[in-house]
């Protein structure tokens, strides 16, 4: 049975401005719609994924910003941060932790999961290793994006 994922619902406090947002990083506006003063839904499809994000009012009760670890996949994280600097994007540097990959973490703009007491150093990972390089950016409530360079999936995937 394949299970995919297609869709992610974000909170968001002002459906315009989150709007104004994902047009300006680059995403694809498939949807907005207003179906009355109490529920709309705007689709937006980041370039080349097959899952998307939905907001809008009357969508949900969880807190503005409380979604995090939403992780884009690129295979330029240099060139992607660039990208979206250049679209007006407030983006981290570009870094890599000092423990290796798949950590677990837990903070919004700190979405990167690396363990405790490990920090990020500046700049790609020496070796460019896939899955070891990143940089962040957060909506305008506090949802947490990750930039994450993959040149070379892991087997399986």
């Amino acid at each position: 049975m394949d299970l995919k994922l297609e869709v992610i619902v974000l909170p968001v406090s002002d459906v315009d401005r989150a709007k104004s947002f994902y047009e300006a990083v680059g995403f694809r506006l498939d949807v907005d719609n207003t179906f009355s003063d109490e529920y709309r839904l705007v689709h937006f499809t980041p370039p080349g994924s097959g899952c998307s994000i939905i907001f809008g009012k009357g969508m949900l009760s969880a807190a503005p910003g409380s979604t995090q670890g939403l992780y884009l996949i690129v295979s330029d994280v240099g060139q992607a941060r660039a990208e979206l600097v250049g679209r007006g994007i407030k983006v981290s540097e570009v870094f890599h932790d000092a423990g290796g990959l798949l950590h677990h973490g837990h903070e919004a703009g700190d979405a990167v999961h690396h363990g405790a007491g490990q920090e990020r150093i500046p700049g790609p990972h020496p070796d460019r290793t896939s899955y070891a390089s990143y940089a962040t950016f957060s909506d305008p409530d506090g949802n947490g994006w990750v930039l994450q360079e993959i040149t070379e999936r892991q087997p399986g995937r």
